[in-house]
């Protein structure tokens, strides 16, 4: 069976940046399961998938326009401590929820801590990244009418309702 919409796919895999780094790895653990085709993984490494069969090996890089996009200076601002009601602590890498420019919603990091200015920053934490992928398909399947209509995989190594 090949990689294509609407299956549910196991792969074993290490990210790496570009200086070696190991930044995530299924490895010692279960494989990630995803519905191909459904954008519950980054269209770079999708789009290397596609077509592959189980036991495939790749490596894939994948560029920041294809991962978590390109790094944007826009994301970044200075708010008031005061914008922080309720929270007794603030330190650096903390995250919180906030309103994008668009009305969506982001999880913005705090970057800075400087007297009551707290500098946060929207953009994803791999943004701008070149991201290299070894991957292993480990196993294909056709994902049920329920996985489809949900948009994602259920049940081991799936999201559990």
């Amino acid at each position: 069976m090949l990689i294509a919409a609407n299956k549910a796919v196991s792969i074993e895999y290490t990210l790496t940046n570009d200086a070696g780094e190991v930044i995530d790895s299924s490895a010692g653990g279960a494989p990630l399961v995803y519905l191909h085709g459904a954008g519950n993984i980054i269209p770079g490494l999708e789009k290397a998938l596609e077509g592959k069969t189980t036991g495939d090996e790749l490596n894939v890089a994948v560029e920041p326009e294809e991962a978590y996009g390109e790094y944007s200076a826009e994301l970044v601002s200075t708010l008031s401590r005061s914008m922080f009601e309720g929270v007794d602590e603030l330190e650096v890498g903390m995250q919180f929820h906030a309103s994008a420019p668009d009305g969506q919603m982001q999880i913005v990091t705090i970057r800075d801590l400087d007297g009551d200015d707290v500098t946060v920053d929207g953009n994803h934490p791999l943004a701008g990244q070149r991201l290299n992928f070894q991957v292993k398909v480990v196993d294909i399947r056709d994902a049920s009418q329920e996985e489809v209509a949900h948009g994602h995989v259920h049940g081991e190594g799936g999201h559990h309702h």
